[in-house]
């Protein structure tokens, strides 16, 4: 049916209507900008940041609220059912990554419903033993745990958390038999390696370089491409003789996927312009984390890849989350 003349003399007197809409100011009121850990975490440090400059340069405030639970995936639910237009959050590896594959019931899709704004900053991981494990370096390690199978025993901070996954990759690489200990939470794991209740760990550098320097667990192998400044001397996995290993822990920026790609963007832009100030990059960088402040075409590839990586594990050995 042929349009209405007077329909189409009307369209031109709408269309700057229209254009103007489309290109109105975001944000309109205050964001809110979740992150599922408690405040004082690592994720809640970055985020601050982050939001704090997001304030300055979009002229709102950026709310930071913590929803923890349930390893992150509670909080970030919320980021994937907002549909405010005026909600973005932070999360880390295994909402996005692992999540699908630990919890069939998971009540998002990272794929579908989110949008990957930016990769932030990631951190590599030290595989460290208690100083009674007689191995200098990580073939001497891989020759103890073949020597006493089954005897041996590794923490982590849950089942399916990136150290979980990181030493069972290596242990179906070097064809280990270790018993996984899984903690609710790094202190405890921390505590009970120093005591010697469990023989090795695989864990965030910035969390475990304190008792390293101390000598209370020995450093054998850093799980990223190359050497670490807060660690020199400890080598790679690949220069220990297991190449195409490299993991690290990272934060992700992330917003509904419903969100318009050109404001998806500027946030990663934003984003990146606040990691690269001197006083919020060096405290990153003490704490163990390398800025990366990716745009969000990189950001979806790397997840992408981590989510094949790491799922793909899941299923060939049957890793399970804890009830």
């Amino acid at each position: 049916m042929p349009i209405p003349r007077r329909t189409l003399l009307a369209l031109p007197a709408l269309l700057p209507a229209a254009r103007a809409a489309a290109q109105a100011p975001w944000p309109e009121r205050p964001v809110r900008f979740i992150v599922p850990f408690p405040a004082g975490s690592t994720p809640d440090t970055t985020g601050r940041a982050v939001a704090a400059h997001f304030a300055r340069a979009f002229g709102q405030p950026f709310v930071v609220e913590n929803r923890p639970g349930a390893g992150g995936n509670i909080g970030t639910d919320a980021v994937a059912k907002a549909t405010d237009g005026h909600t973005i959050g932070l999360t880390i590896n295994g909402p996005l990554s692992t999540a699908r594959a630990l919890y069939p019931d998971l009540p998002y899709d990272p794929g579908r419903d989110l949008t990957i704004a930016s990769l932030l900053v990631r951190a590599a991981q030290l595989l460290v033993v208690h100083p009674a494990v007689p191995a200098q370096d990580l073939a001497g390690f891989v020759a103890h745990v073949r020597a006493n199978p089954g005897k041996l025993s590794f923490g982590s901070v849950g089942s399916g958390s990136g150290g979980h996954l990181a030493m069972a990759d290596l242990m179906a690489r070097a064809g280990l038999d270790m018993v996984h200990v899984p903690y609710r939470g790094f202190p405890q794991a921390t505590l009970d390696l120093v005591a010697g209740r469990i023989e090795a760990m695989v864990v965030v550098s910035a969390g475990i370089l304190p008792q390293v320097r101390e000598g209370r667990v020995r450093a054998l192998a850093v799980t990223a491409e190359r050497r670490i400044p807060q660690a020199p001397d400890v080598p790679t996995l690949a220069e220990a003789g297991v190449p195409d290993a490299a993991s690290y822990a990272w934060n992700a920026l992330i917003a509904p996927a419903s969100t318009p790609p050109a404001r998806v963007a500027r946030l990663a832009e934003e984003a990146a312009k606040a990691l690269a100030e001197p006083q919020t990059r060096g405290a990153l960088e003490a704490g163990g984390f390398e800025v990366v402040g990716s745009g969000p075409e990189e950001a979806a590839r790397f997840v992408a890849a981590e989510t094949r990586r790491w799922s793909g594990l899941i299923t060939r050995l049957g890793i399970k989350a804890e009830a």
